[in-house]
């Protein structure tokens, strides 16, 4: 009879740990359940924005860049005013500042930008030094504020211009699109959301260094068609030094 309830006593154990076990095991499932889900998002998250970048592109494919973003004449008439600080290099690092917002000419670092990217946001921007050199290489500069930075729609056609721009080796795509910044220095003009801007040398092939001026044009929203009609009147030829990439 003490067997039986030994035996009895064993048998209950058993199903206790048994159904013990059965409830790690489903908890142990519903973790892995769970980690699997959050690495799925994890990733899909991180495949959504180039797959809609992507997409959103595609719109733009039959485009030409002036038919991209606002007309024209939302961009207020060309200003120039005479440049200085050509071939004045300093050590990169040192710290860059401008009277205008934002800037067409001026000292600047003995580095610069590479006409690989294109189009830029304040997280991964190149910095003031860097860009003012790529303007005496003859880049053509589009500079834009939070305004434009927080508005999808506008993004979209700056990503437009920059496909349309996209070329490393023509020169005539010597392009950047980057965001003002506050911490850069003051706001563009009221009403005014982007800007454009070259440090012309005074007209292609013009050596006289008293002739150089810096260009500017602004704008309430992204143009592509005021942006083409700018770097046509201002080519990377009319530039200090043009055959530099």
């Amino acid at each position: 009879m003490a067997k039986q309830a030994k035996t009895d006593r064993q048998a209950v154990i058993d199903s206790i740990r048994s159904q013990q076990s059965k409830r790690e095991n489903r908890r142990g499932m519903a973790i892995v359940a769970v980690c699997v889900t959050v690495a799925v998002l994890i990733v899909g998250a991180a495949a959504f924005k180039p797959v809609k970048d992507w997409y959103d592109l595609r719109s733009y494919a039959s485009d030409s860049l002036s038919d991209i973003g606002a007309k024209a004449s939302v961009c207020q008439k060309v200003t120039t005013k005479p440049a200085e600080g050509n071939q004045d290099h300093v050590d990169v690092g040192t710290p860059m500042s401008y009277p205008d917002a934002p800037p067409a000419f001026g000292q600047h670092w003995n580095m610069w930008d590479t006409i690989d990217r294109k189009l830029y946001t304040a997280s991964d921007r190149p910095d003031l030094g860097e860009l003012v050199h790529n303007l005496e290489h003859g880049y053509t500069i589009l500079w834009y504020d939070e305004t434009i930075a927080d508005d999808a729609d506008a993004m979209d056609d700056l990503r437009g211009i920059a496909s349309k721009l996209s070329s490393t080796t023509n020169l005539r795509d010597k392009f950047k699109a980057v965001p003002w910044t506050k911490e850069d220095g003051k706001a563009f003009p009221k009403g005014q959301h982007v800007a454009f801007t070259h440090w012309s040398v005074g007209g292609v092939g013009e050596t006289d260094p008293a002739k150089q001026v810096g260009v500017w044009q602004y704008c309430s929203d992204v143009s592509g068609a005021a942006l083409d009609t700018f770097m046509e009147d201002y080519p990377y030829m009319d530039s200090a030094e043009p055959a530099v990439l």
